[in-house]
């Protein structure tokens, strides 16, 4: 589920990076048609479009990425998130963290803030971290909740934190 909402979301916004190998390999084309520059163009655009979603897949195979696959419990209050792991293992979200939420018809789900410029390394890896990030989300089903007024008191609470619209 992470894996298709993850690459449909940067698709959506990233769409227009696939354009940049395709119209490249395309120019000499202008100049000198030949069917080896399309299929040369088009060839090159899928291995970049393929390696871009295998990359933020990726991130389900990470090792720093497995606290978000795993059964935790969820403390939420009106100043943080608390997930656990187990009872000495666990960690906080305030509500600063999250950038946006979003309710669909069976679960939450709270986007995380991107790293900040400061929180990324320098010089060209930063660029490179900086534009080909992978989105990170919680998604709190419903049945993790335990009636359905708890889920009308995170829909406010949501509110209230200006996440939800």
């Amino acid at each position: 589920m992470y894996a298709r909402v993850a690459v449909t979301q940067v698709w959506r916004r990233e769409w227009w990076y696939a354009l940049i190998p395709f119209v490249l390999l395309m120019l000499p084309a202008v100049f000198s048609f030949s069917w080896w520059w399309v299929a040369i163009a088009l060839v090159v655009t899928l291995l970049f479009v393929l390696l871009r979603s295998a990359q933020v897949m990726g991130v389900t195979r990470v090792e720093q990425g497995n606290v978000l696959f795993e059964r935790l419990t969820y403390e939420i209050d009106q100043r943080q998130i608390v997930m656990k792991r187990n009872e000495r293992e666990g960690m906080v979200l305030t509500w600063d963290m999250i950038q946006k939420a979003k309710r669909d018809e069976e679960a939450f789900m709270l986007w995380l803030q991107p790293p900040s410029g400061s929180q990324l390394p320098g010089g060209w890896k930063g660029w490179i971290a900086r534009t080909f990030q992978a989105p990170i989300f919680l998604h709190l089903p419903f049945r993790i909740f335990n009636s359905t007024n708890d889920v009308k008191l995170m829909e406010s609470l949501l509110r209230r934190k200006n996440l939800l619209a």
